[in-house]
Parts: C-alpha cells; structure tokens; sequence
C-alpha cells in the first residue's frame, strides 16, 4: 500500500533526559523553531489545540469568522470557548495558514522559512505537531510572537499557571491555568523533524510540480496535494484496491447542529465535501510511485 503520509520513526533512549517533560530539549525546540519562522519568541503546548484555546479564552464571547471546509477541532475549540461561529465559502485555504481571529493566525498546515515575517509583528501565529502535518510529533503545538509578554502569557498558562522554573517546587503559581506544556519526547521528535524540513519541502516541492504537470493543476501546498472528483467516496474505494491510500480534507462544518453558529448555505464548501481529495503526498514517494499514482488517478477518477 502506497500510504498518503510518511511518519518518520525514532528509537528515544529516554534516559538521556535530565527530565522526561522538560528536558533542555524543550527549549531549544522552541528557540530553532522561532528562529527558523523568524518569530523572537515561542511556546511549546501538548497540541496546536490547547494553544487556540488559551488564545480564545482571552476574549469576552464574540462572533469568530472560520471558513466552513475545516478540521472539527477548530469550531471544536472556538465553541467550548463560548464564542459563536460565522463559518464562510473558502475552498482554497487547505495546506495554507488563515486569520483564526483578531491577531490569532492558525498555520497548524504550513510551516516554512520565515513565515511569521508575513504576518504582523503583533501576531500569534498557532502551528501544529500532530503526526501528519509538516513537522510532526507525537502531537504537540507551537505558538510564536514578537512580543514577549504574549509569549511568557501561554508559558505560564501552559504550566499549571505557575511562574517558569524547571522544578515543581520552585514554582510559585501566579493564575489558575492548565496542564498543557508539551514533553520532551514530543519536544525531541519535533526537533529531528524540523531539522529535515528543509530536504521534505525540496523532495516535496519535485513531486507537486510532477502532479501538477499530470493533473493541469496549480496546487501550492507542501502538505497536502487535493484533487477533485465526481464522488470522493467512490474514488478512495477504487484507488484502495489499486493499493493507493487517499482521504479526504475536509468536509464542511456549517450544518452541524452542536456549533454555536446559525444556519447557512454555503455551495462551495458543500460541494467540496463530496468531490475533494488527498492524494499520496510525502518526501518517500518514489519515481515509480508517483508514475503509479498519477496512472491510478486517471483510471479511477
């Protein structure tokens, strides 16, 4: 089976911590990873979720502006925050980063050089870990900023609310937060992946033009390569037997009726529900490969 991600393995020597969630390895994550965004600061979290929570609850509830074609745990979290939702029509943000709300910017798909300088110097930009995405872990988030008091806000809020000190009980706890820091093993994964960034996007990059040139497409993403079909149901079951894994990012959120929005008719986003679809995408893909998912999509499209 040609799978549609590649997870990279790791074998951990866990002794090598001087402590299994804060190792030193934490905050030299955090320091390459500002570094390499071109952000001054940043903060680690178990998951890219915890940190749009902790960036919502500092609101009074309001109405957030999310397109609709979006993973559940975005309207997930801006609801157990008590705003409410005004999804919209875009079809075309996927693989990309997006303005979650105000000076919150959710770029859990899209990591590269730099890209923090795109956005306002004032700005949290929200990135995601999760196993799948351009530098995953075993989960785990980064949140990054120019300003520190942004910053040092999500590390004490992170770590139980208490000030920032490797031992428990030298911590003093300033505020009631949460139990959301991430660990070092998340954290040493994290590093490796981020190390290699560079080499994925360039092997990336080769077979997205390959794809392109194959499919009259303009696709842009380094995470995910979309395609549409007349039913994407259908076609990840044809291209199943063919030994091709595919899936399906995303199905629209508006009608769901546990969201705090009101109803809406949103076409493009309904109509992308049933006709996107992922197909194999990842630094491993052979020559061979992609000549055999290129030929697969053709004849089950």
């Amino acid at each position: 089976m040609i799978n549609l991600f590649h997870i990279n393995n790791y074998n951990i020597d866990t002794s090598s911590f001087s402590n299994l969630l804060h190792d030193e390895v934490v905050k030299e994550l955090e320091e390459e990873f500002a570094k390499y965004v071109g952000a001054k600061y940043a903060c680690s979290a178990n998951s890219a979720s915890s940190l749009m929570f902790l960036s919502l609850i500092q609101y009074s509830p309001t109405v957030i502006k999310i397109p609709s074609t979006m993973p559940i745990v975005v309207p997930n979290v801006i609801t157990n925050t008590n705003h409410k939702i005004e999804f919209y029509d875009d079809i075309n943000w996927v693989g990309h980063h997006y303005k979650l709300h105000d000076n919150i910017f959710d770029s859990a798909q899209e990591v590269s050089g730099d890209i923090y300088k795109k956005v306002n110097s004032n700005a949290s930009m929200i990135f995601s870990f999760y196993p799948t995405k351009p530098i995953g872990s075993c989960d785990g988030g980064m949140v990054v900023s120019d300003d520190k008091d942004t910053i040092e806000y999500f590390k004490t809020m992170t770590m139980n609310g208490t000030s920032l000190d490797k031992n428990s009980w030298h911590r003093t706890q300033e505020i009631p937060g949460y139990k959301m820091h991430i660990n070092s093993v998340q954290a040493y994964i994290a590093l490796q992946n981020l190390k290699k960034l560079d080499d994925k996007n360039f092997h990336l990059e080769k077979i997205r033009k390959a794809y392109n040139r194959a499919f009259g497409l303009n696709n842009t993403s380094n995470h995910l390569y979309r395609i549409r079909v007349n039913n994407n149901r259908t076609f990840i079951q044809r291209m199943k037997l063919a030994g091709i894994q595919c899936g399906i990012h995303y199905e629209h959120c508006h009608n769901k009726k546990f969201f705090n929005c009101d109803k809406q008719e949103l076409p493009l986003s309904e109509k992308e529900s049933t006709q996107t679809v992922s197909i194999p995408f990842h630094e491993k893909l052979t020559e061979q490969q992609i000549n055999r998912i290129i030929y697969a999509v053709s004849s089950c499209r």
